[in-house]
């Protein structure tokens, strides 16, 4: 038996999964690590920790499936997009923390170049917008706010990479700074429609192009895991940025097609083919995969809280002890007690965009206790999904009313899918592998090693669990997103 070795280096932990020969999951290990909040709105992760993570739950994953590395044909990456990583090329010392996706801490500075009139030019090279979300303006704030550091990237001593270039720089001991096409639209950085960097967003920003890695396909030769860190040498064949690679395991393949991953944050991405479509309403256009050479575009919608939210039911009310406490819960809720909860902890994502935009509750009552918002709670995210939909069709007619295909931790709630369902007035399917992001990346790197099928005879082994159909009258309904998007408003005008 040969096997695939998943990397999954999320934003709370890192998990290794071993697939064998017919992609079926052997093993599992996984690894919390710390979180840091410096300053309001700051959110970091110590560098050594996302790579110490990633060696150890790799190392427990092949004891776990009784491997070795000479076993494993392969190994796949799949990252927390938009977190940002600077390290001296010499020393292969990070110069600050990693400034994770959450973090906020530019927000003045992408109001100046808004201000200045550059987001047009922003928008029109990267497909994005200017935000503190993408990894451009960390960069430049580490360049900027270290010491020292922008010598020493003048001079071509630093380099930049998110976490996918920073593991594999490690991984081969130095010897690959490279990343893959998903990644690299997501720095501000990239040119989506030329596939190379910008100089145009480079001299915005004011970033050495020598700190930018080499950018590949999706499923290409990313360099060898030297032979210390697991017995043996191990090709590293895929990478792909966390949401791309639950677009690819989702078998979203072709235009329309769907998905919306349900992890800290909620991503949807549709499937827009070979040309990329330009929003009207403020989601981003994106790079869905990179494969032989031909780019796949997608437009994208991110909500920065979901599976969030209930960790703060968990850690910050302390109403729940465990993530699966919020649906018993929720279902003991006052039918007719309406809480809206807009969890804007760290801003409102798409397809408003407001960085400074914070956390709101309304229609408290004495009665509101810590069911109502459980149940708040679990209903925003149904209400951040049907914003995204409605603004795709928007941009997107020929979307049409596809079914959409779920997956991440909060897809597993049978009552959160169902409220999803009503809400968005769509099926939404919930396939029998919901390691779909993990699964994106072992294909990625099977496919390239010879190992799995082509894409279409991928497609056809995805397949649903269960299918959620709306059960909500259009009256409720509408009642119901009416009140969310009064709520919305009304959190942005304070």
């Amino acid at each position: 038996m040969r096997f695939i070795l998943a990397i999954d280096q999320g934003t709370t932990s890192s998990r290794a999964i071993v697939f064998d020969e017919v992609m079926k999951v052997v093993a599992t290990a996984q690894e919390e690590f710390d979180q840091h909040f410096p300053a309001s709105g700051w959110v970091e992760h110590d560098c050594h920790d996302l790579w110490t993570t990633v060696v150890s739950t790799c190392r427990a994953a092949m004891k776990d499936a009784g491997i070795d590395a000479g076993d494993i044909a392969g190994i796949g990456i799949t990252n927390q997009r938009e977190t940002t990583v600077v390290w001296d090329k010499n020393t292969g010392e990070p110069v600050y923390n990693a400034i994770v996706w959450q973090d906020r801490r530019t927000s003045e500075f992408c109001s100046g170049l808004k201000e200045q009139g550059h987001e047009k030019v922003a928008t029109q090279r990267t497909g994005l917008l200017l935000d503190p979300y993408f990894s451009g303006t960390k960069v430049a704030w580490v360049l900027n706010n270290v010491d020292g550091a922008r010598a020493r990237a003048e001079a071509g001593d630093l380099l930049f990479g998110t976490v996918d270039s920073w593991l594999v720089w490690n991984l081969t001991g130095g010897q690959n700074h490279v990343t893959d096409a998903t990644n690299a639209a997501r720095t501000l950085l990239y040119d989506i429609r030329k596939n190379r960097w910008s100089q145009t967003m480079c001299d915005m920003l004011d970033i050495p192009m020598s700190m930018l890695p080499e950018v590949k396909d999706c499923a290409s030769d990313f360099g060898m895991v030297k032979e210390d860190l697991f017995g043996a040498e191990i090709p590293i064949l895929g990478i792909a940025g966390d949401q791309q690679a639950a677009t690819i395991g989702q078998a979203c393949f072709k235009p329309g097609m769907m998905k919306s991953t349900y992890g800290t944050g909620c991503f949807a991405l549709l499937n827009t083919g070979d040309e990329p479509v330009t929003s009207n309403n403020r989601l981003l256009t994106t790079i869905a995969y990179r494969l032989d050479g031909k780019t796949t575009y997608a437009l994208e919608g991110s909500i920065f809280i979901a599976g969030a939210v209930v960790q703060w039911l968990r850690d910050g009310l302390q109403i729940i002890e465990n993530a699966k406490d919020t649906q018993a819960l929720a279902e003991t809720a006052d039918t007719g007690h309406d809480v809206v909860l807009v969890p804007a902890f760290t801003g409102l994502g798409a397809p408003y965009w407001n960085a400074e935009c914070r956390g709101a509750a309304f229609g408290l009552t004495r009665n509101s206790g810590p069911a109502e918002f459980a149940k708040a709670a679990l209903e925003s995210v149904g209400y951040q999904t049907r914003d995204l939909l409605e603004a795709m069709h928007a941009d997107w007619s020929s979307s049409g009313e596809t079914a959409l295909r779920v997956d991440g931790g909060m897809s597993a709630s049978d009552w959160t899918m169902q409220f999803l369902s009503d809400i968005i007035d769509a099926p939404v399917d919930r396939p029998h592998v919901l390691e779909t992001t993990a699964m994106g990346a072992a294909w990625l790197a099977g496919q390239r090693a010879g190992l799995y099928p082509d894409m279409e005879g991928f497609a056809e082994t995805w397949s649903v669990e269960k299918t959620f159909t709306s059960d909500m009258s259009a009256e409720v309904r509408d009642a119901k997103y009416a009140a969310w998007k009064r709520a919305v408003a009304a959190a942005q005008a304070f």
